[in-house]
Protein backbone atom coordinates (compact mmCIF):
# COMPACT_ATOMS: atom_id res chain seq x y z
CA UNK A 1 0.00 0.00 0.00
CA UNK A 2 0.89 3.39 -0.58
CA UNK A 3 4.70 4.52 -2.24
CA UNK A 4 6.71 3.47 0.07
CA UNK A 5 9.62 5.66 0.76
CA UNK A 6 9.08 7.81 -2.69
CA UNK A 7 7.77 10.92 -1.28
CA UNK A 8 4.86 13.50 -2.73
CA UNK A 9 6.22 16.65 -3.25
CA UNK A 10 2.86 18.42 -4.30
CA UNK A 11 0.99 21.60 -4.57
CA UNK A 12 -2.97 22.08 -4.78
CA UNK A 13 -3.70 24.60 -7.65
CA UNK A 14 -6.98 26.23 -7.20
CA UNK A 15 -9.45 25.56 -9.41
CA UNK A 16 -9.74 28.97 -12.17
CA UNK A 17 -12.69 31.36 -12.61
CA UNK A 18 -11.44 31.53 -16.14
CA UNK A 19 -9.69 29.57 -18.47
CA UNK A 20 -6.10 29.50 -18.81
CA UNK A 21 -4.38 32.03 -21.01
CA UNK A 22 -0.94 30.03 -21.01
CA UNK A 23 0.37 26.68 -19.69
CA UNK A 24 -0.25 27.88 -15.33
CA UNK A 25 2.05 24.62 -15.14
CA UNK A 26 5.59 25.60 -16.07
CA UNK A 27 6.35 27.91 -12.81
CA UNK A 28 5.46 24.63 -11.20
CA UNK A 29 7.81 22.41 -12.96
CA UNK A 30 10.25 24.71 -11.60
CA UNK A 31 9.50 24.26 -8.03
CA UNK A 32 10.38 21.41 -8.60
CA UNK A 33 6.62 19.93 -7.62
CA UNK A 34 6.01 16.02 -8.74
CA UNK A 35 2.08 16.18 -8.04
CA UNK A 36 -0.58 18.53 -8.15
CA UNK A 37 -3.89 18.44 -6.28
CA UNK A 38 -6.74 20.07 -8.36
CA UNK A 39 -9.52 20.86 -6.43
CA UNK A 40 -12.89 21.46 -8.23
CA UNK A 41 -15.85 22.61 -5.22
CA UNK A 42 -19.31 21.52 -5.19
CA UNK A 43 -21.89 23.29 -2.84
CA UNK A 44 -23.92 22.27 -0.09
CA UNK A 45 -26.47 24.69 0.68
CA UNK A 46 -26.91 25.01 4.80
CA UNK A 47 -29.01 22.82 5.62
CA UNK A 48 -30.23 20.88 2.72
CA UNK A 49 -29.11 17.76 1.92
CA UNK A 50 -28.18 18.76 -1.84
CA UNK A 51 -24.62 18.72 -3.41
CA UNK A 52 -24.88 20.81 -6.19
CA UNK A 53 -21.91 21.38 -8.82
CA UNK A 54 -20.74 21.80 -12.35
CA UNK A 55 -22.88 24.21 -12.61
CA UNK A 56 -22.64 26.41 -16.20
CA UNK A 57 -23.07 30.24 -15.07
CA UNK A 58 -22.63 29.72 -11.66
CA UNK A 59 -19.56 27.51 -10.55
CA UNK A 60 -15.77 28.52 -12.11
CA UNK A 61 -14.60 27.23 -15.14
CA UNK A 62 -12.40 25.34 -13.22
CA UNK A 63 -14.85 23.61 -11.00
CA UNK A 64 -16.93 22.32 -14.07
CA UNK A 65 -15.84 19.32 -15.96
CA UNK A 66 -14.49 21.11 -19.34
CA UNK A 67 -11.80 23.24 -16.78
CA UNK A 68 -11.78 19.70 -14.77
CA UNK A 69 -10.68 18.35 -17.85
CA UNK A 70 -8.45 20.70 -19.03
CA UNK A 71 -6.24 20.94 -15.93
CA UNK A 72 -5.77 17.40 -15.74
CA UNK A 73 -4.76 17.20 -19.42
CA UNK A 74 -2.40 20.18 -19.46
CA UNK A 75 -0.91 19.01 -16.06
CA UNK A 76 -0.44 15.28 -17.25
CA UNK A 77 1.00 17.12 -20.37
CA UNK A 78 3.71 18.72 -18.18
CA UNK A 79 4.53 15.35 -16.26
CA UNK A 80 3.33 16.29 -12.84
CA UNK A 81 1.03 13.35 -10.92
CA UNK A 82 -2.32 14.32 -10.04
CA UNK A 83 -4.54 14.34 -7.06
CA UNK A 84 -8.73 14.49 -7.72
CA UNK A 85 -9.45 16.07 -4.70
CA UNK A 86 -13.69 17.46 -4.72
CA UNK A 87 -14.57 19.32 -2.05
CA UNK A 88 -17.49 20.58 -0.68
CA UNK A 89 -18.14 23.99 -0.11
CA UNK A 90 -21.13 24.68 3.18
CA UNK A 91 -22.77 27.90 3.32
CA UNK A 92 -22.26 29.45 6.44
CA UNK A 93 -19.66 26.63 8.31
CA UNK A 94 -17.62 23.98 7.93
CA UNK A 95 -17.58 20.65 6.68
CA UNK A 96 -17.00 19.30 9.68
CA UNK A 97 -19.94 20.39 11.12
CA UNK A 98 -22.36 19.54 8.62
CA UNK A 99 -25.30 17.74 10.52
CA UNK A 100 -28.59 16.76 9.51
CA UNK A 101 -31.50 16.16 11.77
CA UNK A 102 -32.79 12.77 11.04
CA UNK A 103 -31.57 9.92 8.97
CA UNK A 104 -33.64 10.43 6.04
CA UNK A 105 -31.97 13.88 5.46
CA UNK A 106 -28.53 12.41 5.59
CA UNK A 107 -29.49 9.23 3.39
CA UNK A 108 -30.18 12.39 0.55
CA UNK A 109 -27.85 14.17 0.91
CA UNK A 110 -25.32 10.98 0.75
CA UNK A 111 -26.73 9.83 -2.43
CA UNK A 112 -26.05 13.47 -4.33
CA UNK A 113 -22.69 13.32 -2.58
CA UNK A 114 -22.41 9.63 -4.13
CA UNK A 115 -23.47 10.84 -7.09
CA UNK A 116 -20.43 13.92 -7.32
CA UNK A 117 -18.13 11.42 -6.32
CA UNK A 118 -19.31 8.80 -9.01
CA UNK A 119 -18.88 11.57 -11.58
CA UNK A 120 -15.74 12.66 -10.07
CA UNK A 121 -14.52 9.12 -10.31
CA UNK A 122 -15.60 8.51 -14.34
CA UNK A 123 -12.82 11.44 -15.18
CA UNK A 124 -10.25 10.59 -12.60
CA UNK A 125 -10.42 6.90 -14.65
CA UNK A 126 -10.76 8.06 -17.74
CA UNK A 127 -7.94 10.96 -17.37
CA UNK A 128 -5.72 7.83 -15.65
CA UNK A 129 -5.38 9.97 -12.26
CA UNK A 130 -2.72 8.65 -10.47
CA UNK A 131 -4.66 9.60 -6.99
CA UNK A 132 -7.88 10.46 -5.69
CA UNK A 133 -9.44 11.76 -2.59
CA UNK A 134 -12.79 10.43 -1.26
CA UNK A 135 -13.53 13.27 1.31
CA UNK A 136 -12.23 16.31 3.18
CA UNK A 137 -12.89 17.21 6.84
CA UNK A 138 -16.51 15.81 7.26
CA UNK A 139 -15.98 14.87 11.19
CA UNK A 140 -19.75 14.94 12.10
CA UNK A 141 -20.47 12.55 9.38
CA UNK A 142 -17.19 10.41 9.64
CA UNK A 143 -18.31 9.82 13.54
CA UNK A 144 -21.99 9.25 13.04
CA UNK A 145 -22.45 7.69 9.76
CA UNK A 146 -18.94 5.48 9.17
CA UNK A 147 -20.54 2.84 7.05
CA UNK A 148 -21.40 5.44 4.10
CA UNK A 149 -17.89 5.70 3.96
CA UNK A 150 -16.75 2.35 4.32
CA UNK A 151 -19.40 1.56 1.29
CA UNK A 152 -19.01 4.38 -1.10
CA UNK A 153 -14.45 3.37 -0.95
CA UNK A 154 -16.12 0.20 -1.50
CA UNK A 155 -17.68 1.37 -4.78
CA UNK A 156 -14.91 3.55 -5.24
CA UNK A 157 -12.50 0.61 -5.47
CA UNK A 158 -14.57 -1.28 -7.79
CA UNK A 159 -14.20 1.16 -10.47
CA UNK A 160 -10.71 2.98 -10.16
CA UNK A 161 -7.22 1.62 -10.40
CA UNK A 162 -5.50 4.55 -8.37
CA UNK A 163 -4.47 5.35 -4.79
CA UNK A 164 -6.88 6.78 -2.54
CA UNK A 165 -7.24 8.63 0.26
CA UNK A 166 -9.29 10.64 2.30
CA UNK A 167 -8.18 14.24 4.37
CA UNK A 168 -9.40 14.27 7.92
CA UNK A 169 -8.75 17.31 9.83
CA UNK A 170 -5.48 17.72 12.45
CA UNK A 171 -6.94 17.00 15.32
CA UNK A 172 -9.73 14.81 14.26
CA UNK A 173 -7.51 11.92 11.96
CA UNK A 174 -7.34 9.16 14.97
CA UNK A 175 -10.95 8.87 15.06
CA UNK A 176 -11.75 7.85 11.67
CA UNK A 177 -12.50 4.08 11.43
CA UNK A 178 -11.63 2.90 8.27
CA UNK A 179 -7.99 3.88 7.09
CA UNK A 180 -7.57 0.25 6.70
CA UNK A 181 -9.45 0.82 3.03
CA UNK A 182 -7.30 3.23 1.78
CA UNK A 183 -3.93 3.40 0.90
CA UNK A 184 -2.70 6.41 2.75
CA UNK A 185 -3.66 8.40 6.35
CA UNK A 186 -4.71 11.87 4.70
CA UNK A 187 -4.13 14.45 7.10
CA UNK A 188 -5.10 18.53 6.40
CA UNK A 189 -2.03 19.17 8.45
CA UNK A 190 -2.97 22.73 10.42
CA UNK A 191 -1.42 22.06 13.46
CA UNK A 192 -1.23 24.89 15.61
CA UNK A 193 2.51 25.01 16.64
CA UNK A 194 3.07 28.25 18.97
CA UNK A 195 0.73 31.04 19.83
CA UNK A 196 3.37 33.57 19.03
CA UNK A 197 3.58 36.39 16.24
CA UNK A 198 7.06 36.30 15.53
CA UNK A 199 8.49 32.44 16.56
CA UNK A 200 11.90 31.51 16.65
CA UNK A 201 12.78 28.14 14.66
CA UNK A 202 14.19 26.73 17.73
CA UNK A 203 10.62 26.79 19.14
CA UNK A 204 9.12 25.82 15.72
CA UNK A 205 11.24 22.41 16.03
CA UNK A 206 10.12 22.12 19.36
CA UNK A 207 6.58 22.08 18.67
CA UNK A 208 6.95 19.42 15.66
CA UNK A 209 8.63 17.04 17.91
CA UNK A 210 5.75 16.20 20.06
CA UNK A 211 3.34 16.32 16.50
CA UNK A 212 6.06 14.00 14.65
CA UNK A 213 5.97 11.34 17.85
CA UNK A 214 2.28 11.16 17.72
CA UNK A 215 1.81 10.66 13.65
CA UNK A 216 5.09 8.11 13.76
CA UNK A 217 2.77 6.15 16.83
CA UNK A 218 -0.13 6.23 14.63
CA UNK A 219 1.43 5.25 11.03
CA UNK A 220 2.98 2.53 12.60
CA UNK A 221 -0.32 0.99 14.58
CA UNK A 222 -2.41 1.73 11.32
CA UNK A 223 0.48 0.09 9.00
CA UNK A 224 -0.37 3.26 6.83
CA UNK A 225 2.00 5.99 5.64
CA UNK A 226 0.66 9.63 6.23
CA UNK A 227 0.06 12.17 3.91
CA UNK A 228 -0.09 15.59 4.80
CA UNK A 229 -3.69 16.13 1.71
CA UNK A 230 -3.28 19.72 2.99
CA UNK A 231 -0.13 22.13 4.35
CA UNK A 232 0.36 25.85 4.64
CA UNK A 233 0.89 28.09 6.86
CA UNK A 234 0.00 32.19 5.81
CA UNK A 235 2.28 34.84 5.24
CA UNK A 236 1.38 37.43 8.09
CA UNK A 237 2.53 37.03 11.50
CA UNK A 238 0.24 34.56 14.35
CA UNK A 239 0.81 31.96 10.86
CA UNK A 240 2.17 29.64 13.77
CA UNK A 241 -0.71 28.91 15.57
CA UNK A 242 -4.22 28.50 14.55
CA UNK A 243 -4.92 29.86 10.85
CA UNK A 244 -8.52 29.51 10.99
CA UNK A 245 -9.01 31.85 13.62
CA UNK A 246 -6.28 34.07 11.86
CA UNK A 247 -8.31 33.50 8.78
CA UNK A 248 -11.20 35.58 10.24
CA UNK A 249 -8.95 38.75 10.78
CA UNK A 250 -6.55 38.33 7.83
CA UNK A 251 -7.80 42.11 7.18
CA UNK A 252 -6.19 43.12 10.56
CA UNK A 253 -3.06 41.29 10.47
CA UNK A 254 0.93 42.71 9.57
CA UNK A 255 2.26 40.79 6.45
CA UNK A 256 5.14 38.71 7.41
CA UNK A 257 6.95 36.72 4.59
CA UNK A 258 9.43 35.29 6.87
CA UNK A 259 7.24 33.76 9.32
CA UNK A 260 5.61 31.66 6.37
CA UNK A 261 9.11 30.76 5.25
CA UNK A 262 9.95 29.74 8.96
CA UNK A 263 7.29 27.75 9.58
CA UNK A 264 7.73 25.60 6.01
CA UNK A 265 11.00 25.05 7.33
CA UNK A 266 10.49 23.79 10.45
CA UNK A 267 7.90 21.54 8.92
CA UNK A 268 10.19 20.16 6.52
CA UNK A 269 12.91 20.05 8.91
CA UNK A 270 10.77 17.49 10.93
CA UNK A 271 9.01 15.09 8.71
CA UNK A 272 11.36 14.82 5.56
CA UNK A 273 13.53 12.30 7.60
CA UNK A 274 10.49 10.28 8.61
CA UNK A 275 9.16 7.43 7.28
CA UNK A 276 6.00 7.33 8.24
CA UNK A 277 5.72 10.86 6.16
CA UNK A 278 4.52 10.15 2.56
CA UNK A 279 4.74 13.61 1.66
CA UNK A 280 1.83 15.75 0.55
CA UNK A 281 0.62 19.32 -0.93
CA UNK A 282 1.33 22.90 -0.17
CA UNK A 283 -1.98 24.55 0.00
CA UNK A 284 -2.28 26.40 -2.28
CA UNK A 285 -0.98 27.85 -6.12
CA UNK A 286 -3.14 30.66 -7.99
CA UNK A 287 -2.55 29.64 -11.15
CA UNK A 288 -1.66 33.14 -13.52
CA UNK A 289 -3.03 34.83 -10.51
CA UNK A 290 -6.73 33.86 -10.33
CA UNK A 291 -9.03 32.55 -8.06
CA UNK A 292 -7.51 34.42 -4.87
CA UNK A 293 -9.84 35.78 -2.43
CA UNK A 294 -8.63 39.35 -1.95
CA UNK A 295 -5.49 38.46 0.22
CA UNK A 296 -2.73 37.28 -1.87
CA UNK A 297 0.09 38.76 0.12
CA UNK A 298 -1.02 37.20 3.71
CA UNK A 299 -3.03 34.17 2.70
CA UNK A 300 -1.37 30.44 2.02
CA UNK A 301 0.08 30.82 -1.19
CA UNK A 302 4.00 30.56 -1.29
CA UNK A 303 3.76 31.86 -4.71
CA UNK A 304 6.64 34.97 -4.97
CA UNK A 305 7.12 34.95 -1.38
CA UNK A 306 10.54 33.50 0.79
CA UNK A 307 8.61 30.56 1.55
CA UNK A 308 8.89 29.72 -2.52
CA UNK A 309 12.22 29.14 -2.00
CA UNK A 310 12.22 26.85 0.92
CA UNK A 311 9.81 25.12 -0.57
CA UNK A 312 12.45 24.63 -3.94
CA UNK A 313 15.53 24.01 -1.46
CA UNK A 314 13.51 20.76 0.02
CA UNK A 315 11.77 19.55 -3.39
CA UNK A 316 15.03 19.43 -4.46
CA UNK A 317 16.33 17.72 -1.91
CA UNK A 318 16.25 14.23 -3.24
Amino acid sequence: MGLGFHRIKGITVVAPPQPFKGDPFVDLQKLPCQWVAIVPYAYTPANKPQVKYNLEGWQWWGERREGILASIQMAHQAGLKIMLKPQIYVHGTWTGALDFKNDSLWELWEMAYATYISDMIKIAEEEHVEMFCVGTEFNRSTDTRPQFWIKLIDKIRHNYKGLLTYSDNWDHYRQITFWDKLDFIGISAYFPLIDIGLPLPQRLDSAWSGITDQLRNYSSAQKRQILFTEFGYMSCEGAAGKSWELEKILDDCNVNEQTQADCFDALFRSCWPEKFWAGGFVWKWYPEGMGHEGFPEKDYTPQHKKAEWIIQKWYRAD
